[in-house]
């Protein structure tokens, strides 16, 4: 498997968690392709900075609306790259 930088993993959880009305962490796990210790350390960071909710009762996860942004905002930036080289282009 290629090397994924922090992003990349974030984006794998907050989509996992973005799915149905939440989500077990092995699930996450599973889909984000990550070890039970680097699960926990990403949930930990994502909580903190409300990217991520935890449902004490269901004992599952679900991405808040911040977190919605932050994956919207990221799939849209080849886009963006991709039109400032276009106007770039233009340019010269």
């Amino acid at each position: 498997m290629k090397y994924r930088d922090r992003t990349e993993i974030i984006t794998l959880i907050l989509t996992s968690a973005s799915r149905m009305s939440g989500v077990l962490k092995t699930k996450i796990m599973y889909e984000a392709f990550l070890s039970f210790s680097q699960l926990e350390e990403y949930i930990t960071l994502l909580l903190r900075n409300g990217l991520l909710e935890h449902d004490e009762l269901k004992k599952t996860y679900k991405t808040t609306e911040k977190g919605l942004r932050l994956l919207k905002l990221y799939s849209s930036l080849p886009e963006l790259v991709a039109s400032k080289k276009n106007e770039q282009r233009r340019e010269k």
